[in-house]
């Protein structure tokens, strides 16, 4: 193996030994090919770049580049407008949209609570309204199907917010609700919020024994096997269902209209599988075994359960974020609380529902809720589209930033540390606080941008690298994969879990994850074949798709997935003439739409089939060009018609005007709509199109390839 001339952080280092920003190790990765037309002794394009990954290597087959001009004044205008929307703090976060169902839930909260106001209420109703499909029902991204569970939420809402039954809205949704089979067909978490209004019986909601809480950690299925964000909407949901609290609904407001039968005929069962011998028969088996265990505990046994749960929940409030800094979450620890018997001016109630309303996007006429903030996820990208679109390592507004990442590191352990026993804390959240969970994704793009910037203090910045690289190389799981927020939690059986009928109570490694760990690998000099990272390579190759892409957890999707596998593997220095990413390259080549962008719709999560179709949209355009720039496709003709669909697609504004989702929550059941994207990732993709056309000396416009574009702005 070639050495490095690189001082970075080594797993499980003394932090002393990482080094600020030295030069980056000039010899190529083993298996990686020399450039045709280049001294084999050119260090290439990391030279001279701080914190550039060890691996990288320019572009193969360069051909005619895209016009300097257009290339030039759109990275200038983007990382401007970037830089005037820093926060004077020094992050950045911009809006997380999501369907309606969070603003359906949020009104309804409160109208449960009896804190309804009519001027807040007002402003949600005209946003339930405006993004009403005209068929009559609301789907959960934007320009799906209609969804059974977000309409019947949607409905209620506006149903007690006092838009009467007989308008043509209502109308519309209600025909909806009754095609797509009614209310007795929603999902689980609807059964819930409806159940709490006298609207479905509690009998049709899957058995929660709050002595669940008690089960031990050796026992095969307890709290710490399943997610983080399942953890935290489940334990209040386990309060809640001890006490199964109904506040009717007003007569006016009853649902009796969305049944198929009358309402006292209607049948609540949970669905079963056709076959007989199916994990989730056998689960519903269990589910009628706790209900009787449910009938006959005395009040007594399960006091203690709900002391444990309730101790739990108010531990994990204790942060600024609201529990679990998730809206599910919060929004079921103030019905819990309530449930314990805690008044609604209570300090702990006053609190969780100011966490809520931090949540609010409210403009003049309507409002909105996002699930959670983003404020270190949005931040540590914009850095790294910013560093890449050229502004100096020592900006002022990098080194707030990264300062201001500094002191968004956690430093005590969560629930993650049950399986990372010594390990000390040092990850990052998505949110402006949530120490109890840092998470993997997070953590590794922050480690990358601290990585190429510099701040006030090296030194600190240096040993939280290095507390952060431990922290992620101890969550690496068995199987050589990364999942977002804990260790080997892929006991995947309890998916059919009646329950979880959404499909996801667990976090199981998945291929963009490690993809985004290698990246970071990369700039903190690892090489392919060291024993972290080799694990990770293994697990990718295991997972690679039939026709050479990668599946997207967290984004969407097979594109999302592609994307951040080839920036891993380019960063760490992997073979990339190697087949498999020869593959993926030739994958992303044919999913180009006529226009020169790429796109792909949530739906393919439902339909891998569909993977890597859709729309085209500046942010899948973007995450396409960067695989197909870090694997040396900068020459492609396909790249330069990605290039020349960012360059013609931005609005006036100066920006791209994105309403598609693009981000996931969870798959086929929760999109988001992540207003970042569109800005930093476009950028970063035009900035790495430059910088690869530079490093191979053929920096020239090209009228005749790239259409002239308007500029004026």
């Amino acid at each position: 193996m070639t050495s490095r001339a690189l001082t970075t952080p080594r797993p499980h280092g003394d932090p002393a030994d990482v080094g600020p920003d030295p030069a980056p190790d000039p010899a190529r990765a083993p298996g990686t090919q020399p450039i045709p037309g280049r001294d084999p002794a050119d260090p290439g394009p990391s030279a001279g770049r701080p914190g550039a990954p060890v691996g990288w290597v320019p572009p193969r087959r360069l051909g005619a580049p895209a016009g300097e001009a257009a290339l030039d004044r759109a990275i200038q205008e983007v990382g401007e407008i970037l830089l005037s929307q820093q926060d004077p703090a020094g992050y950045w976060v911009h809006e997380l949209e999501a369907d309606a169902t969070l603003t359906s839930e949020y009104l309804l909260l409160r109208r449960w609570l009896g804190i309804a106001d009519p001027a807040t209420e007002a402003k949600a109703v005209r946003h339930l309204k405006a993004v009403q499909l005209a068929a009559g029902g609301w789907p959960i991204y934007h320009n799906g199907p209609a969804n059974l569970s977000a309409t019947v939420k949607a409905y209620l809402a506006l149903k007690l917010a006092g838009v009467p039954s007989e308008a043509p809205e209502m109308l519309r949704a209600r025909q909806t609700v009754l095609e797509l089979g009614g209310i007795t067909k929603v999902n689980v978490f609807t059964r819930i919020l409806l159940a709490l209004f006298g609207e479905f019986d509690w009998q049709g909601v899957p058995c929660m024994p709050v002595e669940i809480c008690l089960l031990p950690r050796w026992f095969y299925f307890n709290l710490y096997q399943i997610s983080y964000w399942s953890r935290t909407v489940l334990v209040p949901l386990l309060i809640i269902f001890a006490h199964r609290p109904v506040r009717p609904v007003p007569r006016f407001a009853r649902l009796d209209e969305l049944y198929l039968e009358p309402r006292d005929l209607a049948t609540y069962s949970l669905p079963r599988d056709p076959e007989i011998f199916t994990w989730r028969n056998v689960f519903l088996v269990v589910d009628r075994l706790l209900r009787i265990h449910d009938r006959f505990v005395p009040r007594s046994f399960r006091r203690p359960a709900i002391e444990v749960a309730t101790r739990w929940l108010l531990e994990r409030m204790q942060g600024e974020g609201g529990l679990g800094g998730i809206f599910p979450a919060m929004a079921n620890s103030v019905i819990a609380l309530t449930c314990l018997g805690y008044p609604p001016d209570h300090p702990a109630v006053r609190k969780a529902l100011a966490e809520i309303d931090a949540l609010r996007i409210e403009t003049a006429d309507t409002l909105r809720v996002q699930p959670c903030l983003s404020p270190v996820w949005d931040t540590a990208l914009t850095i790294n589209a910013l560093i890449e679109a050229g502004l100096p390592s020592d900006h002022p507004a990098l080194v707030r930033a990264g300062a201001w990442l500094l002191a968004k590191q956690t430093h005590r352990s969560g629930d993650w540390r049950l399986k990372s026993p010594g390990t000390e804390p040092g990850g990052w959240a998505f949110q402006f606080e949530n120490e109890f969970y840092p998470d993997v994704d997070d953590t590794a793009v922050v480690l990358m941008g601290l990585r190429k910037i510099r701040v006030a203090d090296e030194e600190a910045k240096t040993r939280a690298i290095a507390r952060g690289l431990n922290w992620v190389l101890a969550q690496q799981g068995s199987n050589g994969g990364w999942g977002a927020y804990d260790k080997d939690n892929d006991r995947m059986v309890f998916n059919r879990i009646p329950f979880a009928d959404h499909g996801a109570l667990m976090d199981p490694s998945t291929e963009d994850l490690a993809g985004r760990v290698l990246e970071a690998f990369g700039y903190l000099g690892f090489r392919p074949d060291e024993p972290a990272a080799a694990k990770a390579l293994t697990f990718l190759k295991a997972r690679q798709c039939w026709d050479g892409s990668w599946y997207g957890r967290w984004g969407g999707n097979y594109l999302y997935g592609t994307w951040s596998v080839l920036a891993g593997l380019a960063s760490v220095g992997e073979d990339l003439e190697a087949p498999y990413v020869r593959k993926a390259v030739a994958w992303l080549l044919t999913r180009q739409n006529p226009d020169g962008g790429w796109g792909e719709s949530c739906y393919s999560y439902d339909d891998p089939r569909t993977a890597g179709m859709g729309k085209s949209t500046a942010s899948q355009t973007a995450w396409a060009l960067m695989g197909l720039l870090y694997a040396g496709e900068a020459g492609s003709p396909a790249v330069v018609r990605g290039i020349r669909f960012l360059l013609e697609t931005r609005a006036p504004h100066g920006l791209w005007d994105e309403r598609e989702f693009t981000g996931t929550g969870f798959p086929r059941v929760f999109y988001l709509r992540y207003h970042g994207y569109a800005r930093y990732f476009p950028l970063w993709a035009l900035a790495l199109y430059r910088r690869c056309l530079q490093n191979n000396g053929a920096r020239q416009a090209s009228v005749t390839r790239l259409r002239a574009v308007d500029l004026r702005r």
